[in-house]
């Protein structure tokens, strides 16, 4: 009978570091195995919470529009020994005058110092001599607010005719008539106007559409 011998010192480690290995490959393989049939990656795809700002949008031009000027030296009219603009309203009811770098104002045509007549008006605003008395202008100076108030007869009783939709722009001062709205002055240096016909008035200046014949 043969007779058994048992290994013994290194040998011995080898042998069994050997038998160990396919236990560890089987382990290494098994572990390879659930972590490919895990649960899929996560991927963030929300947006950041944080944006940039969105650009601030173009600033809308306010700027009165130049498309219907009317030539103004044929307007231009002596008031005062200087050269000042006047003229009538298509209907030839109403009249203004632009005295340079001063004032637009309107009234009644003719030239009279008559009452206005323009409903929701003041009865009754400061006259010359501190007394009260009807208006018989609607006004607007270089810089301030537009008003009612009671100045003399004009001494230009027959101003040319501006027609509709045309722009008297002039020494510091805009004013048009409009069929729809009236009569409108504007002080280009304050921005403030004024808007009126016999129906009523708005403080504020209304300007020719650019498309308007």
């Amino acid at each position: 009978m043969p007779r058994m011998f048992r290994t013994v010192g290194p040998a011995a480690g080898w042998n069994t570091v050997m038998r160990a290995i396919p236990s560890l490959c089987a382990t290494a393989l098994l572990g390879l195995l659930l972590s490919g049939c895990g649960g899929p990656t996560v991927v963030n795809t929300e947006e950041p919470t944080s944006r940039a700002p969105a650009p601030a949008a173009a600033p809308t031009s306010t700027r009165p529009s130049n498309a219907h000027l009317a030539n103004a030296f044929g307007y231009a009219t002596p008031i005062d020994g200087a050269t000042g603009y006047a003229f009538t309203t298509p209907s030839g009811r109403w009249q203004c005058v632009i005295v340079p770098r001063t004032r637009a104002s309107c009234g009644k045509a003719g030239g009279s110092a008559s009452a206005l007549g323009v409903t929701g008006a003041p009865d009754e605003v400061p006259g010359p001599e501190g007394e009260t008395v009807a208006p018989t202008a609607i006004l607007v100076d270089r810089s301030g607010d537009p008003q009612f108030a009671a100045l003399p007869a004009s001494a230009v009783a027959d101003p040319p005719e501006l027609p509709f939709n045309r722009i008297l722009a002039v020494a510091g001062f805009r004013c048009n008539v409009q069929e729809a709205t009236g009569i409108s002055c504007l002080s280009e240096l304050s921005g403030k106007g004024f808007t009126f016909s016999a129906e009523g008035y708005s403080t504020a200046y209304t300007d020719v559409p650019a498309d308007a014949p």
